[in-house]
Parts: C-alpha cells; structure tokens; sequence
C-alpha cells in the first residue's frame, strides 16, 4: 500500500510509538506509517484503512496496538469475527478492560446479543472508566433491542448520566440513543423532547439528531444543489424551446421572400 509524502510515522502517539520501540527501526517506521494511514482514514475510508492495517499487521502482529489498530479497522467495516478476534489479543496481551464495550457489541454484529448481554453483567465493566461504562450501557441498550425488548432498552439507558444536565463527551448519544428507543415504542412527544436534549449536547455532530428532530416537526428539507440542477434543466429546455420557434420562424420568413 502506497504511503503519501507527508506521512512520517512521527504523528502517531507516544504511547504507541514507544511499543514500536521493540521492533527494529526501520520496520518500526513503517508499522508507523501505516498505522498513521489506519488513523487518517478509518472515519472516510474505512475499506483503505482496513487495507493499511492488515499490513501493519503483516509486520507487527506481536504488537499489542498494531492489532488493537486492525481491530478497529475491522470494526468499523463491519468485519466483526475479525474485530473481536484482534480485540481479544489485543486485550491478552495488554490486561487493559478498554475493549470491553467494542468487544460486546461485535457480539451484537454476529447476532449474539444474549452473549452482549453476558458481557454487559460481567465483572470487567465495574473496572470501566465512566465512559467505558456508558459505551457498555448503549451496547446492552442495543442487545435488547436485538431482542425486541424495547421496554427494557429504555430502562436499561435510564441512569444518572442521562439526567445529569453537564455535557460529557458521551452525552449526545446517550440522549439520542434513548429518544431513538422511546420513538420506536411509539413515545413520540418524549422521543421529540431527548431528540432536542441531544442537539444541545452534539457539539461536534456526531449524531443525527437535529435531522430526526425535524422530521418529527414534520420539517422538509431539499437538496440545493439538485435544485440547481433542476433550474438549469428548465433553463436548457427554455433555450431549446426558443431555438425551435426561432429556426420555424425564419423557416417561415424564407418561404415568405420566394413568393415574393
């Protein structure tokens, strides 16, 4: 995989670069640089990044974020057996519960989510960060809906993080998550209300919740640029249509000056 100029293999953290420092230097810039790649881009280029880290996996497969990074990519070009088999190395060799949550929902993406919720009661979620613990709330919220258990998705995402009024990174979608559960049960009025305390939370806009809060106002967007579209298809068809009239006009004319 072609590497561009610009990526040095400096960019990535001192953390991860200080692992790399078990591998000869020359191998440890390349495992570098291609994990830069992974990290550029897993959020556009999923399938390209997944690609970069299958060879930094070639090169560093001992390396606890080189198959920490291919976990990810699999991850997020739903490549779930895959995933959860590098998250699950990742975390042997680490000891680290970060995973955890990642690691029960891509037991969700197998369509196992009784074994979700297995994980989501386990000891290792009492180790999470707050965080992590949330991420493990929105996974098990999500198994139950696998399940069809609508009711108890809502219960399980009520907590104190949902009520507290601070803005935490998680809060956008903790919110969103729970008006999406409360509007597929049929609660649309309270659906609306958290579809609006997620907006004010979603800062970065990691959701789509301004665009459900305005379908549930009955608001209707268009696409402008297919607007022009359609304005310059009605302009070329005008044109047309005068070129036409003018061409049988001179037709016309013509025939005209010969009686003449």
């Amino acid at each position: 995989m072609p590497i561009p100029e610009d990526v040095t293999g400096e960019e990535i953290d001192k953390d991860v670069r200080q692992e790399l420092q078990s591998l000869p230097k020359t191998l440890a810039e390349d495992v570098a640089k291609n994990l830069v790649m992974v990290a550029r881009l897993i959020d556009e280029e999923p399938e390209r990044a997944y690609a970069y880290s299958r060879v930094a996996l070639r090169l560093a497969s001992r390396v606890a974020a080189v198959r920490e990074a291919a976990g990810f990519a699999a991850y997020a070009t739903q490549k779930y057996g895959e995933a959860l088999a590098e998250f699950r190395a990742a975390r042997r060799m680490t000891g680290t519960v970060e995973l955890w949550p990642l690691m029960a929902d891509c037991e969700r993406g197998l369509g196992r989510p009784e074994k979700a919720l297995d994980m989501a009661g386990a000891p290792e979620v009492q180790k999470l960060d707050k965080a992590g613990q949330v991420e493990m709330r929105l996974v098990a919220a999500g198994a139950r809906r696998d399940m069809g258990q609508l009711d108890a998705a809502i219960v399980t995402l009520q907590s104190s993080e949902l009520a507290s009024k601070s803005v935490q990174p998680w809060t956008a979608r903790l919110r969103y998550a729970y008006a999406d559960a409360l509007l597929a049960a049929g609660r649309e009025g309270e659906a609306r209300e958290w579809f609006a305390k997620a907006v004010e939370a979603d800062r970065d806009g990691s959701t789509d919740a301004s665009d459900r809060l305005a379908e549930l106002d009955g608001v209707e967007f268009t696409d402008a640029f297919v607007e022009d579209e359609d304005d310059e298809d009605v302009a070329v068809a005008a044109d047309d249509t005068d070129s036409a009239e003018q061409a049988e006009q001179d037709k016309q004319d013509e025939h005209g000056d010969d009686k003449d």
